[in-house]
């Protein structure tokens, strides 16, 4: 048995640098083959950060071993109890170069392929593909540039399950009815800003997390070569619904993708039709309840209530039961008297807007019995320009 003792300092230090020695090897094989660690990601930049990650990693866990077990070596062996007297010297030149040089040669070698990962990271020339991207409070916009596209992209997740009135499923709170969707082995661009607060597009398998800043435009970019579907989050703080702005990006065989990009031009063709159709007073309340769950419900609740001291209620409220010249207002141009109400003109087709006042006017008891069309939303948005 190993006797550890005042009188044996050797055998402490050693099993002191043992104990080291086990604690991290169960450490990293517990934590860096787990959710722990940073993502590994699907692209060669992503791979190439994690090699660079874990390469510092291991240096630092290297240069903590030695200068920590230098330290207690030193703490253990040479104990006044045993005699030892400390060294008196002044200026040692050859110290002081020596502690200068290794951090230098050490910050270098780090510092090399940090660069060179940096330089790969910024370099967003020659892009296959421009996507602007558009933060608002709590969902995001993407246009495709050059392709006439655009979308908005909102939580999908059930309010059922997030008040847990149902199981929450695998991917609760990454899901969105409309993902964004590129083709693989294309370099594509992301240009990023926002309409209100700042936030953050994260996509952790792409190694991609740019801050969206209003009035300003960040770049990011991509090449993923495997097709798949990708999950990311806001990861600025943004608001009360920070927690409910997910992303999700669908990798798509270039072929499926066109075929995709063509769809989605034709519905967008038949959206702009609608903005010239008569609705029944039915059919409006029936769309106005969708786009009022995805653009609405977030501040003023699902029953209409809004949050006291917060987000007013519709709920009997002097806009929805009044004229309906002031809601068309409010809900196209926003509130100048209180920010947190957008401008849903620019967000909102005319349909879309037409169907959420019309619900608004005639949901939560409000009943006022009027209903308004595209057309006449378009009308007032050219009279008040």
């Amino acid at each position: 048995m190993l006797h550890i003792g005042p009188n044996n300092p050797a055998k402490a230090f050693h099993a002191f640098y043992l104990g080291i020695a086990v604690s991290t090897l169960c450490f990293t094989q517990n934590a860096f083959s787990s959710s722990l660690n940073m993502t590994e990601g699907v692209t060669s930049v992503s791979k190439e950060i994690y090699s660079l990650h874990m390469n510092i990693f291991w240096w630092c866990v290297a240069i903590g071993v030695v200068v920590f077990g230098v330290m207690f070596y030193t703490m253990i062996a040479h104990r006044k109890e045993h005699g030892a007297k400390a060294s008196n010297f002044h200026e040692s030149t050859f110290l002081e170069v020596l502690w200068t040089l290794i951090p230098f040669v050490i910050l270098i070698a780090m510092a090399v392929p940090a660069t060179s990962s940096l330089v790969k990271i910024y370099d967003t020339e020659e892009a296959d593909i421009d996507i602007l991207i558009t933060g608002y409070q709590w969902k995001w916009k993407y246009e495709y540039l050059g392709e006439d596209l655009s979308f908005f992209s909102n939580l999908s997740t059930p309010n059922n399950e997030i008040y847990n009135r149902l199981e929450k499923n695998p991917n609760y709170l990454l899901e969105v009815d409309n993902p964004l969707v590129i083709p693989t082995g294309k370099k594509v661009r992301f240009l990023l800003t926002s309409n209100d607060v700042i936030h953050s597009w994260w996509i952790p398998d792409f190694a991609v997390k740019k801050d969206a800043i209003p009035g300003f435009i960040n770049e990011a970019w991509t090449i993923v070569d495997a097709p798949g579907i990708f999950r990311g989050q806001c990861a600025e703080l943004c608001g009360k619904n920070h927690g409910f702005m997910p992303i999700v990006v669908e990798v798509k065989p270039e072929n499926e993708f066109n075929q995709w990009l063509s769809e989605q031009k034709a519905v967008a063709a038949k959206l702009e039709e609608l903005n010239s159709t008569t609705f029944t007073f039915e059919d409006l309340v029936t769309r106005g309840e969708q786009v009022y769950l995805n653009n609405c419900a977030a501040c003023h609740q699902a029953n209409g209530k809004g949050v006291p001291g917060a987000f007013p209620s519709i709920a009997g409220s002097k806009i929805a039961t009044g004229a309906l010249s002031d809601h068309l207002n409010i809900v196209i141009f926003g509130s100048q008297k209180n920010p947190a109400m957008q401008a849903f003109g620019a967000q909102l087709s005319e349909a879309d807007l037409a169907a959420v006042i019309t619900y608004q006017r005639n949901a939560f008891g409000n009943n006022m019995g009027d209903s308004v069309q595209p057309k006449e939303i378009l009308a007032f948005k050219q009279n008040n320009k």
